[in-house]
């Protein structure tokens, strides 16, 4: 049997993002403002997976995420999975995936566009989940996520 050690301490109730890429994780950080989050936050990075290679994890105590917050996390990394703890243990796990359809809360990167001009929330359409791509619905100019910006 191989001998287990966590690399990051148990939570006894909340939320874990796992499967973040590595080089994502500041950005999940940031776009969820949980810098602004008086409860327990610890993060890992660098993390060895089988799947990814390196990963980085989440472990928010008494914090769960509603679905607008769920598709930002979806937006930097879209293959991360959610963990929902209650008294140490999983009850739930949730893969995160984007809808076909976002709605404010990325910026389309046409400088160009209504929604950049005029107080208009914006509206895409998502074209390519795996490598986040999104069609404005106003513009029709695809944002991918090199340039994605959220708001």
């Amino acid at each position: 049997m191989k001998d287990k050690t966590l690399s990051v301490s148990a939570i006894g109730k909340g939320t874990v993002i796992d499967h973040i890429p590595a080089d994502s994780l500041f950005d999940v950080l940031s776009i969820l403002k949980l810098d602004e989050l008086d409860s327990q936050i610890t993060f890992g990075t660098n993390l060895k997976s089988e799947k990814y290679g390196k990963k980085a994890i989440i472990k928010l105590e008494g914090k769960f995420f509603k679905d607008d917050e769920i598709n930002r996390i979806a937006l930097v990394a879209p293959e991360a999975k959610l963990n929902i703890i209650d008294d140490y243990h999983v009850v739930e796990k949730k893969v995160v995936g984007l809808p076909d359809e976002v709605e404010g809360i990325a910026k389309c990167m046409n400088p160009k566009c209504v929604t950049n001009q005029e107080n208009i929330i914006t509206k895409f359409t998502v074209i390519d989940k795996k490598h986040v791509d999104l069609k404005c619905h106003y513009c029709e100019k695809v944002t991918d996520k090199p340039n994605l910006e959220i708001i």
